[in-house]
């Protein structure tokens, strides 16, 4: 099980390879696009030191075979399933700044087997940016997709273990604990809201399937919504893994694609991005020395967000959105800078007309496109491997494993007590239950 480790920092003051210091200076940034500075040039400048450096934590893998889509539900993808079996089943709901995203699976020998899927999007935080509250239309927009997901939920009951987590939107929202409350009286869930901490070691335990096993370090980053979380973390000879460290970009998709809304991005809004998530990232490299490890490609690098596997797709062209064939490939870093610039010279028109891009992606994969491109520039990374997955596998991993801790543990005890054949405290109805919410 992922743990947070608590050593001190790398020993290693070697700085040879160093990347130079990076700050954040309105002087060393030209206009290359034509638009004129002044006025319009300070507002960029303003949005940078106060939207992307303030905290927003305001209150403290199978693919399926058939697929069906309801433009009035959001896309449901079934798995193999078996009504004359008993199964297993167990349920994990990530509700980000932009969709809901629910996944109901079985356990197998090695990993676990999809069910069925839910993901819509709900973008529950639109508009936050501006007041720091949730808006009444996107949670109303977010609790009919909740309803949608504890009706798929009740189809599979019972469920062993479920967790409903919910992430940087309401995080950040003075009005988080209203919207909970509608959640759990409206559609019957109990939403968790997740720590950035606990986000980003879910999104490492997500992509584990994904580690290369002759490399011992892995730089996992998840562009969200509303936050993009970076974990750094280091597998032990004995299997272990461990987290070393993880910085959390106060801000996402959605939030950069608000602040620049009504008009492509110009080259100084893009720049502005790339230059703010460069500082931050600045703060993390000196605290972990890991410029070199990643130029020696010891650290191996995983991106998990719908802008990263979007690249993936649109590097295969492929003809529509397959999760088969994007999840687990290694992108090289000159295709996904030929990518990138591919997706940024498209225009709205041709990212809306791209089937594996869309209207509703058209704005937010630029955004993302930013801070990958921030990243490339700032390490030396070779690669990313693509992973479509994330929190929701990261949950089903974790309470799987949990699960199973449990059951030996009853095993063993039995077998010290010699009364009975089984625990008959194990066979309590316990088939549905979900966290408790809390506000972090």
């Amino acid at each position: 099980m992922i743990k947070f480790n608590g050593r001190p920092d790398n020993d290693n003051k070697n700085n040879a390879g160093k990347p130079k210091k990076r700050r954040f200076n309105d002087k060393n940034i030209k206009i290359a696009d034509g638009r004129s500075g002044g006025a319009d040039e300070r507002a960029i400048y303003q949005f940078a030191e106060n939207a992307f450096l303030k905290n927003p934590n305001v209150v403290p893998v199978v693919l399926p075979q058939v697929k069906t889509h309801d433009k009035t539900r959001g896309e449901i993808r079934k798995g193999d399933r078996n009504p004359t079996l008993t199964q297993n089943n167990y349920a994990a709901i990530d509700l980000g700044t932009n969709s809901c995203r629910l996944v109901v699976a079985t356990p197998t020998t090695t990993s676990f087997r999809v069910v069925e899927t839910f993901s819509k999007v709900v973008r529950l935080g639109e508009g936050i940016i501006q007041d720091n509250e949730l808006s009444l239309k996107a949670m109303r927009r977010t609790i009919q997709a909740l309803k949608v997901c504890r009706g798929v939920i009740d189809e599979y009951m019972p469920i062993a273990a479920s967790r409903f987590v919910a992430t940087a939107a309401c995080r950040r929202a003075k009005n988080v604990a209203q919207f909970v409350e509608m959640a759990k009286r409206e559609a019957g869930i109990d939403l968790e809201v997740i720590s950035s901490k606990e986000e980003a070691r879910l999104s490492v335990v997500g992509c584990l399937p994904l580690l290369n096993r002759n490399i011992k370090r892995v730089l996992v980053f998840d562009i969200g919504g509303g936050s993009t979380q970076i974990s750094l973390a280091r597998v032990t000879d004995n299997g272990k893994t461990f987290i070393e460290g993880f910085v959390s970009l106060p801000y996402g998709v959605v939030t950069i694609s608000e602040a620049f809304a009504g008009h492509e991005m110009s080259t100084l809004e893009y720049s502005t991005v790339v230059e703010r998530t460069q500082a931050i990232l600045q703060e993390f490299e000196d605290k972990h020395q890991i410029y070199q490890a990643i130029a020696n490609q010891e650290i191996q690098v995983i991106g998990t967000s719908g802008t990263v596997t979007v690249i993936g797709a649109v590097h295969l062209k492929l003809p529509r959105y397959n999760r088969s064939a994007v999840d687990g490939i290694a992108i090289s870093a000159p295709d996904i800078d030929f990518t990138i610039n591919k997706i940024k010279t498209m225009g709205v028109e041709g990212r809306c007309k791209h089937p594996c891009i869309g209207q509703s992606k058209s704005d937010l994969t630029v955004a993302g496109c930013a801070i990958i491109e921030a990243l490339m520039t700032f390490w030396p990374i070779s690669e990313i491997t693509v992973a479509d997955r994330g929190i929701r596998e990261g949950i089903l991993l974790d309470l799987m494993h949990a699960q199973k801790n449990n059951t030996s543990h009853h095993r063993k005890k039995n077998r010290r007590s010699g009364r009975f054949p089984y625990d008959r405290r194990a066979h309590k109805n316990t088939a549905f239950h979900s966290q408790k919410s809390v506000a972090q």
